[in-house]
């Protein structure tokens, strides 16, 4: 049913996704093909070597990790992927290539990290390692742990740019070359230099000598791909090579460079990126591998330069997006010892039978934010569609959580379900104002990750949204007693996983994402098609690793998981709505922060402002 639902969506969109078109049927056939028989591969291997069916239902007893799963992780979710692609290749479906195949691994992703992976581990213990990424121990790296590399990170980052790149410059994208570099030099012979980092990164996996640089060869690459990939699809800049004079023998190496799509990947450069990564996986060990390998990266990095092929604003990106990869781990410690210091800093003021807590004002600030998005998109004269969304959505939030997790000790608590649906009832008030529906939908999706983002900093201060204990990953700890983490969940001093942290990191990459599709003039229903897909699949992973005990656990899942599973498969059919129009850009205006000053402080009152002596319904927060 699910290939047969795949290819009625792709059917469904073909007229809402414009993008370019890959029509070959041969090679999509192939594709598919070889996509079929990995998952054939898979399905036999779990069947021989687990004992089982490849069913979540019904899982294997027993941890397979060798055949097909030796070289390529996950292979039956890869092999759906690869032959949903060749399928959309074959037919030169755009929205079978653009929409469908990319929901599909992130579905996929979304299934794995949100579920296999806590069930792996509970099953087969917390450290659990990746199979398919080498481990850590003395001698040199086995020719599997070798060929691993190429399945599991070249082969995929050739894909991936290769479709960045065909997507072609975006309207109004931006050039980051300056002035005074359309007249430098382009010395032709350091295309060589420029040149030589596909051969050295190709051989890189087959040169490294310890099995613990081979694993940090293949994560930081990994790590590049998830900083870098997303910069190229958010980020409006288009860097076309500078043309060549064709005067010595490199020529034609430097013409076989500058493609139609050159310029659509650049930054940051993936050459320096790439560059570096190889230099300090092979110039580990003696002093002089360091400074021969660094020394030809720096070489690489002035060759984007002298080849004309990167602005100095690319490979200043491509060193910055190293550095950021290189120091991930420092990174999110940073972020969790930040997070952990907002999950203690519980502060109350009481004044009679009146209590203020801290918390709220980020609450208020998620709203005010909200409503200058809402209101600036809506344009003027829509002032009382702003409020009745602003004023529906926390009615919405106060039912939701009544009805969801309402008790004795939470009489006041807040859904973020619930406010959302009262937005969209608060939309209603689109009609007498002649504004489209649809329109307003999607002003306040647009606005929903930056409103969730802010308001899970309120999560971290009052302990809701908190995960459960963190056993294989680093988690940050409660300690005040007035967080429900040690009120009711009884986890204080535990570490536990800092889900309200993967929130936020995952809104504000689905809010620039909706900023994006908005700025290159998506339809407003398919704004909120793809918010439901980006927000469903990320809260469907989040849910995973919560811990509050009041949420039911329905079928194996918990409640909130089936509601991500619906919000996906809404998104899906949303955007399938055609006549649509874009959104309208308009510029915020004095009475947009006027507005979004009374809607933060209406919601700062409801989300920090109780009466702790009372018992009546919605009298206290906690």
């Amino acid at each position: 049913m699910l290939p047969a639902a795949l290819a009625l969506w792709a059917h469904a969109t073909r007229d809402v996704v414009h993008a370019p078109t890959i029509h070959d049927p041969l090679a999509g056939a192939l594709i598919a093909a070889a996509g079929l028989v990995i998952v054939a591969a898979g399905m036999l291997a779990l069947w021989r070597r687990g004992g089982g069916l490849p069913m979540n239902a019904f899982p294997p007893p027993r941890f397979v990790s060798g055949a097909i799963y030796s070289l390529i992780p996950h292979p039956i979710y890869g092999g759906f992927i690869l032959a949903c692609a060749g399928v959309a290749v074959a037919t030169g479906s755009p929205s079978g290539l653009w929409l469908v195949t990319p929901t599909v691994a992130l579905g996929c992703a979304a299934l794995v990290l949100g579920y296999e992976l806590p069930d792996l581990r509970r099953r087969f213990g917390p450290a659990l390692n990746s199979p398919w990424l080498p481990a850590i121990r003395p001698g040199a790296p086995t020719l599997i742990e070798r060929l691993r590399i190429y399945f599991v990170v070249l082969l995929p980052w050739v894909v991936v740019f290769e479709l960045i790149g065909f997507l072609g410059p975006a309207p109004g994208s931006i050039s980051t070359w300056l002035p005074i570099e359309r007249h430098l030099a382009i010395i032709e012979v350091t295309e060589l230099l420029y040149a030589s980092v596909y051969l050295v990164v190709l051989a890189a996996p087959l040169l490294i000598r310890s099995p613990a640089a081979l694993r940090l060869f293949a994560m930081r690459a990994l790590g590049a791909m998830a900083l870098v990939f997303p910069l190229y699809l958010l980020l409006p800049f288009y860097v076309p090579p500078r043309p060549v004079m064709a005067t010595t023998i490199f020529a034609p190496l430097m013409l076989l460079e500058r493609t139609p799509i050159s310029g659509v990947g650049a930054f940051p450069s993936f050459h320096v990126v790439w560059a570096c990564i190889a230099a300090s996986a092979l110039g580990h060990g003696a002093p002089w591998k360091k400074v021969l390998a660094w020394s030809w990266a720096i070489l690489v990095a002035a060759s984007c330069a002298t080849t004309g092929m990167h602005s100095i604003a690319d490979i200043v990106a491509g060193f910055a997006a190293y550095g950021i990869v290189v120091n991930l781990p420092r990174i999110w410690k940073a972020i969790l010892r930040a997070a952990e210091h907002i999950a203690n800093s519980w502060k109350e003021w009481r004044f009679g039978p009146v209590r203020i807590i801290n918390h709220g004002a980020y609450s208020g600030a998620g709203a005010a934010v909200g409503i200058v998005i809402i209101d600036t998109l809506l344009g003027p004269g829509r002032e009382v569609l702003s409020i009745s969304i602003c004023l529906c959505s926390l009615i919405g939030a106060v039912l939701w959580a009544q009805w969801v997790e309402g008790s004795p000790a939470l009489l006041r608590p807040l859904g973020f379900y619930g406010g959302m649906i009262g937005a969209m009832a608060g939309s209603i008030a689109a009609f007498p104002l002649h504004v489209s529906l649809w329109s307003a939908f999607a002003a306040v999706c647009i606005a929903a990750p930056w409103i969730q983002s802010l308001g899970r900093l309120r999560c971290l201060v009052q302990g809701c949204c908190h995960g459960h204990a963190a056993e294989s990953v680093p988690g940050i700890c409660y300690t005040h007693p007035r967080s429900r983490v040690c009120r009711l969940a009884h986890l204080d001093g535990v570490p536990v996983h800092a889900t309200p942290v993967y929130s936020i990191l995952w809104n504000v990459l689905v809010g620039a994402a909706l900023f994006r599709l908005f700025a290159l003039g998506a339809p407003a229903a398919f704004l909120c098609g793809v918010y439901l897909l980006l927000s469903g699949s990320g809260r469907f992973v989040e849910e995973a690793y919560r811990g509050e005990p009041q949420t039911r656990v329905i079928a194996g899942l918990r409640f909130y998981q089936w509601i991500a599973i619906a919000c996906v498969v809404a998104g899906a059919a949303i955007t399938c709505v055609r006549g649509s129009a874009p959104l309208p850009a308009f510029a915020p205006r004095p009475t947009t922060i006027l507005l979004a000053f009374a809607c933060g402080l209406l919601t700062w009152f409801i989300s920090g402002v109780d009466f702790p002596e009372s018992n009546r319904r919605f009298a206290r927060l906690t």
